[in-house]
């Protein structure tokens, strides 16, 4: 039996987190390309640092003429997405920053499986679903998210005026007969624009925001704060530490509650299974847990490149299952068709919905009309039930 008395932790970090910046640029241009055509295909990665973005990566439509002109609108979108964001640093301003673009056409020796509807590449994916939050996502990460979301809420509105882009937060939870009841201690790292701000000051901030968040019996006495910790923290963004695509995949998936496969989502197209099939692996596990099968469910998939079909399926429901796991394991078989294809028609995955995935993590959210979170919804339900 899994433990039931500890303390776990998480984190998250803002849109403006180096890391979080590329991650919304390289989907932004994924987004803009899947506009033009839906079967588009990219794999956009983008590096950040002082006064600099650079993109890079493979890119594919119809024709020569629609690329040379997306090409074109690349420079656009980066600094739309820097602007957005909020940065008019001195060191890293959307207006002043250069943009180098270096993407390019897709490898012929990548499109010939693809095109046929195979994998794009190897890979294991994994999802996971529990009861410890509506969302029916782990409590540690999905209120750190909530909170950097919260803030970010603020900052842009006008409320919160002194505060920056950048910021990370961390909560460890104290579980007890595995459900969450305490915050032992918050870390909450925010960037500011006035060096006067202590980090009491920060604190006076952002902590009603904090308490407007967290349920409120879960912050205490005994629980630790520790905001802006190292003290003054003005210089932040690219120009206080680089930023990469793909670097916060544990941020962007599930806190470290639940194993990943290895594979960033930002930047990818729907072809790519490190992305549709991690996406199609939450949709499942969230709907085995919704369905009543479970209490908690862990699955991964796993894809050969150029080969359609999964190479496994496995489901392990932490002996919370209803029925036996390797029963659940054929239901999601005859309940979904996962080879890349019937991913991206059953969830609906070529529209240009990615750049809101891009921070305060892709699961947990909910579903949208135009498509959104699409494998956020538990519409499977009834079909699981009458599988099993």
């Amino acid at each position: 039996m899994s433990r039931q008395n500890y303390i776990f932790t998480s984190e998250s970090v803002s849109e403006g987190h180096p890391d979080k910046l590329c991650d919304r640029v390289s989907d932004a241009i994924l987004d803009a390309f899947l506009t033009e055509e839906p079967h588009a295909r990219v794999a956009c990665e983008t590096f950040a640092t002082t006064n600099r973005v650079v993109v890079g990566g493979e890119v594919g439509l119809s024709s020569e003429k629609k690329t040379a002109d997306m090409m074109d609108r690349v420079e656009d979108i980066v600094r739309a997405c820097v602007k957005d964001i909020g940065y008019e640093q001195k060191k890293f301003h959307w207006e002043k920053i250069k943009v180098h673009n270096y993407l390019h056409e897709q490898s012929a020796h990548i499109a010939q499986g693809v095109d046929k509807d195979g994998a794009g590449d190897q890979g294991i994916m994994f999802g996971y679903a529990c009861r410890e939050t509506p969302e029916l996502m782990p409590a540690p990460i999905q209120y750190a998210h909530a909170i950097l979301k919260r803030l970010a809420e603020a900052r842009k509105s006008g409320a919160e005026p002194t505060l920056g882009p950048d910021a990370k937060s961390q909560l460890s939870l104290r579980y007890v007969d595995g459900k969450p009841v305490e915050v032992t201690s918050i870390v909450l790292s925010h960037q500011h624009n006035n060096k006067k701000q202590s980090s009491a000051d920060i604190r006076a901030i952002v902590e009603p925001y904090i308490r407007e968040i967290l349920p409120e019996d879960w912050l205490t006495a005994a629980t630790v704060w520790h905001v802006n910790p190292t003290g003054t923290f003005v210089i932040g963004g690219p120009d206080g530490d680089a930023g990469l695509t793909g670097r916060k995949i544990i941020v962007d998936t599930y806190g470290g509650a639940a194993p990943h496969g290895g594979g960033a989502f930002s930047g990818k197209d729907p072809t790519k299974v490190d992305r549709s099939a991690a996406y199609a692996a939450r949709y499942l596990s969230k709907n085995i847990v919704a369905a009543g099968l479970a209490d908690r469910c862990t699955l991964q998939v796993s894809y050969a490149i150029g080969v359609a079909e999964p190479q496994s399926i496995y489901v392990d429901t932490h002996g919370t299952g209803t029925v036996p796991d390797d029963v659940i394991e054929r239901a999601v078989a005859s309940c979904m068709d996962l080879t890349p294809r019937g991913i991206r028609e059953h969830l609906n995955l070529t529209k240009p919905i990615y750049a809101r995935t891009s921070a305060y993590g892709h699961f947990g959210r909910a579903p949208e009309a135009d498509g959104g979170f699409s494998w956020e919804k538990t519409d499977l339900i009834d079909a699981l039930k009458a599988a099993v």
